[in-house]
């Protein structure tokens, strides 16, 4: 038996999974200073590779998430309605949707909460 704990502790892990409307990105660990350029890097790529129709970011596993972290959220946000595609966030728990909700974050995105059973990720 093996543990999947120490991996997503420090940094984030991030798996991409392509279906025909667009793709879902799978987030957990830490969203901070540190692994936002990461994923901006990657969001970005995929937003302007074959510009999907919907791109859902599922933040179910995020442990902690910074200024950096949501700053890379609306910067992808612009570039997918640049490429008309509606980008999404979805598996807000309770602490991270408060916090996007206070910020006026959640409406900017199609926010959903805590529904991470139909979303595709798996959760370790």
């Amino acid at each position: 038996m093996h543990s999947h704990n120490s991996e997503s502790t420090g940094k984030l892990a991030i798996n991409i999974v392509e279906n025909k409307d667009g793709a879902l990105v799978c987030l957990s660990g830490r969203f901070d200073i540190d692994s936002s350029p990461a994923l901006r890097d990657r969001l970005i790529a995929l937003l302007k590779s074959r510009l999907p129709r919907m791109v859902s970011v599922d933040l179910f596993g995020v442990t902690q998430i910074d200024s950096s972290g949501i700053a890379t959220l609306i910067e992808a946000l612009k570039i997918a309605r640049a490429g008309k595609t509606e980008l999404r966030l979805q598996g807000l728990h309770d602490g991270l949707l408060r916090l996007f909700e206070f910020t006026g974050i959640a409406s900017l995105f199609n926010a959903s909460g805590q529904t991470n059973k139909d979303s595709g990720c798996e959760v370790v």
